[in-house]
């Protein structure tokens, strides 16, 4: 690389460097939630009693129409009046944001957060909606027989069957 081509090169870099900064400063850019820094509200959880988000033994999960339970729970999805906070589920999940790959395997399944937070190895789908409640959207959990954590958990299922990581294997056969 020849001296100009290096000059420009820097000049260039520095530019886009200050317009990202400038972005960044002044909203430009969307923040996300529930980015892992201190901000993050499931960051700032100190950690979560198991037996809020825990389906208690026995428990009969409300049952329904696949489909209206997964339409309702679309709508609830984006609801920011379900937290005491503002954030919607859609605020961490919208477009498949913040599922990590393990997303893609069927319930129960070993999950990250609720590890972390709640020491649960294991949890199934309803019970991984009463984490994202209690813990980013800072709401009591929802009834275990209630027709919203069946339509969340009927919407959020279907999210899953339609899942395609973004993580990549270069070395998996396409």
């Amino acid at each position: 690389m020849n001296r100009n081509e290096y000059t420009l090169r820097r000049i260039f870099l520095f530019m886009a460097a200050a317009l990202i900064t400038a972005m960044a400063a002044t909203g430009a850019m969307a923040a996300n939630p529930c980015a892992p820094v201190a901000a993050n509200p499931c960051a700032a959880m100190p950690g979560i009693d198991s037996k809020l988000v825990t389906r208690p033994a026995g428990t009969s999960l409300f049952k329904g129409d696949p489909a209206s339970l997964a339409k309702e729970g679309e709508r609830l999805f984006k609801d920011q009046k379900l937290s005491t906070n503002g954030l919607s589920c859609s605020s961490c999940h919208e477009d498949n944001k913040a599922f990590m790959p393990g997303f893609a395997e069927p319930y129960p399944h070993f999950v990250a957060m609720a590890a972390e937070m709640g020491k649960v190895k294991s949890v199934h789908l309803d019970e991984m909606v009463q984490f994202c409640m209690v813990a980013p959207m800072e709401a009591k959990p929802l009834a275990w027989e209630s027709r919203e954590l069946a339509a969340l958990a009927a919407y959020v299922g279907e999210l899953q069957k339609k899942f395609q990581s973004k993580v990549m294997n270069p070395c998996a056969k396409q």
